[in-house]
C-alpha cells in the first residue's frame, strides 16, 4: 500500500483531530512568524555590535521565516498528484530551510564548543566575519545538495513528495545525512560545553548558579533539537530500512514532520534565553577572583563577545 491509497489531503481520524491539526498549524504559523520576525528585527536593527552568535541567529531567523512562509504551500501540495513548478518551489524552499536550520543550530554548537573548550584558538577562529563566511558556505552546501537532489529525483519521475520520487532512495539518503551527521556533532559539542562549565572553578554562589543555568540551557537546546527532529528521521529510517510504504508509516511521517516544524518557534525562544543565560554567566565570571579561576573563566566570557 502506498501513500496514494491513504486517503485525501486531510489527516485520517475523527473530525476533532482534524480541527486540532488546523489549530496547531495556524498557531504555529502565527507564533513562528511573530517570534522570528521580532528576533530578526532586534538582531538587525536594535543591536549595535554584531557578534558571531548574532550572525548565526540572524541567519537562523531568516531560515525559519522562509520555511514558515513556504509551509502553507508545502502542505497544500503534500498530496498533489502533479509535479508542478509551484509544488517543486514550495517543497524546495521548505526542505532547504529545514536543513539549513539544522546546519545553523549545529554551527552555533560548534562555535560554543570552540569558545569554551579551546579559548586560545577561539581568538583566531571566531569573529563575525568568519561567522558570515561559515553561514555563506552552509547556504551554498544546502542549496547545492538540494539542486542535486532535485536533478536526481527528476530523473526518477518527479521532485514533489507525492510523486514517485517522494519514496525513492535519493530523498531519504539526503534527509538522513542532513540530520544524523549534525546530530552527532551537536550532541558531542553540547556535552563537551556542559562538562567544561561543570569543571570551572567558581568564585561565589552567584557565579555557580549562573553557570548552572547556562548548562541547563545548552541541554534544553539539545533536547528541543532531538524532540523536534529525531522522531521524523527515525520514521524515515524505518521506512527506508524495511521498505514500508503503508498508511501507518505515511501518517507517522505527517505527524512527526509537523512536530519538526515546531522547531521554528522554539528556535527563537530557546536561543534568546540561552544567550541571556550565557550573558549572565559571563558578567559574573568577569568579577575579580583567584588568578586560576580568572584564567578558567576567559573561555566562558569569549562565548558572548
Amino acid at each position: 500500500m502506498n501513500n496514494s491509497t491513504c486517503g485525501s489531503r486531510e489527516l485520517p481520524g475523527p473530525q476533532a483531530a482534524k480541527y486540532l491539526f488546523l489549530t496547531y498549524m495556524g498557531g504555529l504559523l502565527v507564533l513562528g512568524l511573530l517570534l522570528n520576525g521580532l528576533a530578526l528585527r532586534v538582531l538587525c536593527c536594535r543591536l549595535l555590535r554584531w557578534t558571531e552568535t548574532r550572525v548565526y541567529m540572524a541567519n537562523l531567523a531568516v531560515s525559519d521565516l522562509c520555511l514558515l512562509c513556504a509551509l502553507p504551500f508545502f502542505l497544500h501540495f503534500l498530496n498533489s498528484t502533479t509535479d508542478t513548478p509551484l509544488c517543486q518551489l514550495s517543497q524546495g524552499i521548505y526542505l532547504a530551510n529545514r536543513y539549513m536550520s539544522i546546519s545553523l543550530v549545529t554551527a552555533i554548537a560548534v562555535d560554543r564548543y570552540v569558545a569554551v573548550r579551546h579559548p586560545l584558538r577561539a581568538r583566531g577562529l571566531r569573529s563575525p566575519r568568519q561567522a558570515v563566511a561559515v553561514c555563506a558556505v552552509l547556504w551554498v552546501l544546502v542549496l547545492g545538495s538540494l539542486v542535486l537532489r532535485w536533478f536526481l529525483d527528476m530523473q526518477d519521475g518527479g521532485f514533489c513528495f507525492s510523486s514517485r520520487s517522494g519514496q525513492n532512495s535519493y530523498t531519504v539518503v539526503f534527509s538522513l545525512l542532513g540530520f544524523y551527521l549534525p546530530l552527532a556533532v551537536l550532541v558531542f559539542c553540547s556535552l563537551q560545553v556542559v562538562t567544561a562549565l561543570a569543571q570551572r572553578p567558581v568564585a561565589d554562589a552567584g557565579q555557580e548558579e549562573a553557570t548552572r543555568k547556562a548548562s541547563r540551557m545548552v541541554l534544553a537546546n539539545l533536547a528541543v533539537f532531538v524532540v523536534c527532529y529525531l522522531p521524523f528521521h527515525v520514521v524515515l529510517t524505518v521506512r527506508m530500512a524495511m521498505g514500508l510504504h503503508t498508511c501507518a508509516i505515511h501518517l507517522a511521517l505527517q505527524i512527526t514532520s509537523r512536530l519538526s516544524d515546531a522547531n521554528c518557534c522554539l528556535d527563537a525562544i530557546c536561543y534568546y534565553f540561552m544567550a541571556k543565560e550565557f550573558q549572565e554567566a559571563s558578567a559574573l565570571t568577569a568579577l575579580p577572583a583567584r588568578a586560576k579561576a580568572h584564567k578558567s573563566q576567559d573561555s566562558l566570557c569569549v562565548t558572548l563577545a
